[in-house]
């Protein structure tokens, strides 16, 4: 008795393939023919005139067709049903994986090369000023041909940097700061690894900032009076606070967002000024009053179209920093508020912006795991560090070391990569575990520690063996400052600073 490959069954009207030899219900496998071109279990081609009728006895009786009038006989034709209907799923599933993994693939290698071709633009462009440079030393004028449009093209996309007075300036606080960084060395008296596993919670300052609104993103402890500390909220306002005398002693308001951070301008012989940067594209400064020591609105930097991320006072106490989300970094007169720079927009929005100790290059996050070095005196692009991972996540925050040998920034949310700028690249990545999300980093003065704020409290790691020292609270953190000395780590979070200090 024959039985058709397809069904199953005998059949009624039999044929079979010349090819493979196998036999077929004649409409069922004229149907696959018809749709798919080839034999069904060899995947050979086939035609209709490969099939050959199977003349049987006119005498032999058809077979008898399955009834279906028993309990078992039914159930067990549902459960090959059934099965098949599994089997047809689970092929379905493995086809959409595969697809899913080649598009995974195909957007991966997009990315990557978008990286590639962005690189190369900076490198030719750089190739290009060089050239220029060059050209200017020796003399010599751009040619005539299409080489003249090229060199008009790239000197309109040069930055003009800083007015040469103030680049001088740079110039002079680098080498100062450079000389005195080799010759010092951390206080003798400075905190130990061993003390720093000592402290403990000695004070919390609570009720800062709007109950409505909560959150401080941004501490930090006065240089000149460590009594006064600064926070910067969600409540749209600034708070200088008096520690000893335990109270606000100014809540500096103006702006109608969120305030990213705030720092103090110290400037021996001159006036103390407080620095914000806010959401709403702007960045207020106020200034102390000699007579009544009270804080006043000094002038309101504008000039960017999109939230400014953060700021960083230069070394010269004289230039103002500023990264924002419209995708360009600025520099501006802190004294007069004059905008002294801003640079061409990046393809990334930057989420930070931090200084060297030097003051020679600021390090911009951007928004999508990248940092850009850009030289402070002409504001024109040095360098782009990029972790081999790729992106993806926000560098939110960075910090150079004292001694401007590294530069602390997340490789991702929940990790740490610590840069060695004189080769740029990484010399080590930290892994604080998938519970931590980093809300912000901190090298202490002496850069000796790292200091991570984020969703479960702070952690201490000790630079060049990278081992975790100790961590602070178990509630989130979302900035950290190190005390004079690093007798004192504190830690901002919703709306209270914690100080963790020997008993």
């Amino acid at each position: 008795m024959f039985f058709c490959a397809i069904s199953g069954e005998p059949p009624q009207d039999a044929v079979v393939s010349a090819k493979s030899g196998h036999v077929y219900e004649r409409r069922l496998i004229t149907k696959y023919i018809a749709e798919n071109g080839t034999d069904p279990v060899t995947g050979e081609k086939l035609d209709e005139s490969d099939l050959v009728a199977v003349k049987a006895s006119p005498n032999t009786a058809a077979p008898r067709p399955p009834n279906l009038t028993s309990i078992p006989a039914l159930l067990h034709t549902l459960q090959n049903e059934w099965d098949a209907l599994v089997l047809e799923t689970f092929a379905l599933k493995q086809q959409h994986q595969s697809t899913r993994q080649e598009l995974s693939n195909a957007l991966y290698q997009q990315d990557a090369a978008t990286r590639v071709v962005a690189r190369l633009i900076r490198e030719r462009d750089a190739a290009r000023e060089a050239l220029a440079d060059v050209q200017a030393t020796m003399g010599i004028a751009p040619a005539a041909n299409g080489a003249a449009d090229i060199e008009m093209d790239t000197a309109a996309d040069e930055p003009e940097g800083l007015p040469s007075d103030l680049s001088a300036l740079i110039e002079e606080t680098k080498n100062t700061l450079m000389e005195g960084r080799r010759k010092r060395k951390a206080p003798a008296d400075y905190a130990t690894a061993a003390e720093l596993k000592e402290y403990a919670a000695k004070d919390t300052i609570s009720s800062l900032h709007s109950a409505s609104t909560p959150g401080i993103n941004s501490l930090v402890i006065s240089r000149d009076e460590p009594s006064l500390f600064l926070t910067a909220g969600n409540d749209k306002t600034v708070q200088l606070y008096d520690r000893p005398a335990n109270k606000v002693v100014a809540t500096l308001k103006g702006h109608t967002k969120k305030v990213n951070q705030a720092q103090f301008r110290e400037k021996t012989g001159d006036t103390t000024l407080i620095v914000s940067a806010s959401a709403d594209k702007t960045s207020r400064v106020w200034a102390r009053d000699s007579a009544s020591g009270q804080y006043a609105p000094h002038h309101t930097i504008k000039g960017h179209k999109g939230e400014v991320t953060g700021l960083a006072i230069h070394p010269t106490q004289i230039i103002l920093g500023l990264s924002s989300s419209d995708k360009t970094f600025s520099m501006h007169n802190l004294e007069t508020s004059q905008q002294l720079f801003q640079s061409p927009a990046f393809d990334e929005p930057f989420a930070s912006i931090s200084v060297h100790s030097d003051g020679t290059f600021y390090a911009l996050g951007t928004s999508k795991g990248s940092i850009q070095i850009y030289d402070a005196r002409s504001g024109g692009t040095l360098s782009a560090l990029e972790l081999e991972s790729g992106g993806g996540f926000s560098v939110h925050s960075t910090s150079f070391s004292e001694n401007g040998y590294h530069l602390m920034a997340p490789a991702s949310s929940s990790t740490v990569a610590i840069w060695d700028l004189r080769k740029l690249k990484t010399t080590k990545t930290i892994d604080l575990g998938d519970n931590f999300t980093i809300h912000k980093l901190k090298y202490d003065p002496s850069a000796q520690y790292l200091g991570i704020a984020g969703s479960t409290g702070g952690r201490i790691y000790a630079h060049k063996t990278w081992e975790q020292i100790v961590q602070y609270g178990e509630s989130g953190w979302n900035d950290i400052a190190w005390g004079s000395g690093g007798k004192e780590v504190w830690g901002a979070g919703s709306r209270e600073v914690q100080i963790w200090s020997s008993a």
